[in-house]
């Protein structure tokens, strides 16, 4: 500490070069990002069955399209002991590790041992692209 400086004004200089190092940290607050405006393409429309779904492993998402042109998105990671959900079938998206099972219209827990729903995804469809926002 430099001479005559204060505990204050140590304290205040260094919050505000951690503001300044912050400026443009902030960005969008929805969804896992893909960066960008426009976001990651996951897929194409086409590419979600209507009353269905599509896991995205590499990015830990899953889209699905409950009603025709309805689309929604959810973390793919289990609630309940964090392992990535392989199949979207019969209105729900399935985990194999334990037996949990999720509604695809929501995220809603439809059996368990899981007790929380899949935390939403922010995707945008923008003609026939959806993308991570």
């Amino acid at each position: 500490m430099r001479q005559g400086a204060t505990r204050r004004t140590v304290v205040t200089t260094g919050a505000v070069a951690l503001a300044g190092a912050c400026i443009g940290c902030g960005g969008d607050s929805g969804g896992s990002g893909g960066g960008g405006s426009d976001g990651e393409e996951l897929a194409k429309t086409s590419d979600i069955p209507e009353g269905g779904g599509k896991i995205f492993t590499d990015r830990k998402v899953v889209v699905t399209q409950p009603k025709k042109g309805d689309f929604k998105a959810f973390s793919a990671v289990c609630t309940h002991m964090g392992c990535t959900v392989a199949t979207v079938a019969d209105g729900t998206i399935d985990c194999p590790c334990h037996g949990s099972k999720f509604r695809i219209a929501d995220g809603a827990v439809a059996q368990g041992p899981a007790t929380k729903p899949l935390p939403p995804e922010t995707i945008t469809v923008k003609g026939n692209s959806i993308r991570l926002a």
